[in-house]
């Protein structure tokens, strides 16, 4: 049996329960970003470290040089244990900053010229290294040249809309070949939530709808499944439903 004097302590009970789940929510979204970010980078400093460091001499090793200058020997009780993680990646740079110096020079360029020529009388390691290059070259070398827009393109048949990334005109063979009576364009389709993976799709130019949003904000919007929508006016503030 209850009286009017139960119903107060069970509301505040009720508000109490709602304002932990709300605060437990907002730590929940402010922390999973941070956390994962700071997990996927440990990760692949690990993943470096254990590719990189097993080239290195057993006797250059961190913990075998530490040892050494402590005059500690292998084996006793006194010997350390040291895991330090991010030594292959220092190890990694170093070496790419080296190996770069030297192809800049004469010396250099002949012998990249010399172990190129071998591998081009190889078949099947000849087309792995010759497209490796040229991606490499691509992503590398030409920083300039990224992805303009994002846009609209009706994939995979009319009616249903996909976002793509504008890429640059398509030219040569392609462009010649392709009987569309119009310039064609070189679209990037993305995959979610991953984004890195999709599909490469020559659309006529009369075909795709530019977007406002930035390239980053369209990604964002791939990533998230259609979850999370950019505001062009601010934004920190969520995107206005369409009658607002």
């Amino acid at each position: 049996m209850t009286t009017p004097f139960d119903e107060e302590p069970t509301k505040r009970r009720i508000g109490i329960f709602a304002n932990l789940r709300s605060s437990f929510l907002t730590g929940l979204i402010v922390i999973a970003p941070i956390a994962f970010t700071i997990w996927l980078l440990w990760s692949f400093i690990g993943w470096v470290d254990g590719f990189v460091l097993p080239f290195v001499p057993r006797s250059y090793q961190p913990e075998e040089l530490l040892n050494r200058w402590l005059s500690r020997d292998r084996g006793t009780d006194e010997w350390i244990t040291v895991n330090i993680r991010g030594i292959g990646v220092v190890v990694f740079l170093m070496f790419t900053i080296f190996v770069g110096w030297l192809a800049k020079g004469l010396l250099g360029r002949s012998l990249l010229s010399y172990a190129e020529t071998l591998l081009e009388r190889v078949p099947v390691v000849r087309t792995i290294y010759n497209a490796v290059k040229q991606i490499a070259e691509t992503v590398f070398t030409q920083s300039d040249r990224s992805f303009e827009k994002a846009c609209l393109v009706e994939y995979p048949r009319k009616g249903i809309w996909a976002i793509g990334f504008i890429s640059i005109a398509a030219k040569g063979e392609i462009s010649k070949k392709a009987q569309t009576g119009g310039e064609l364009m070189s679209i990037f389709l993305p995959t979610t939530p991953n984004p890195t993976s999709g599909f490469l799709l020559f659309v006529p130019k009369s075909d795709v709808i530019e977007l406002d949003m930035s390239v980053e904000d369209a990604a964002k919007l791939v990533i998230s499944a259609g979850l999370v929508y950019p505001n062009s006016k601010n934004p920190a503030e969520p995107v206005p439903a369409p009658d607002a």
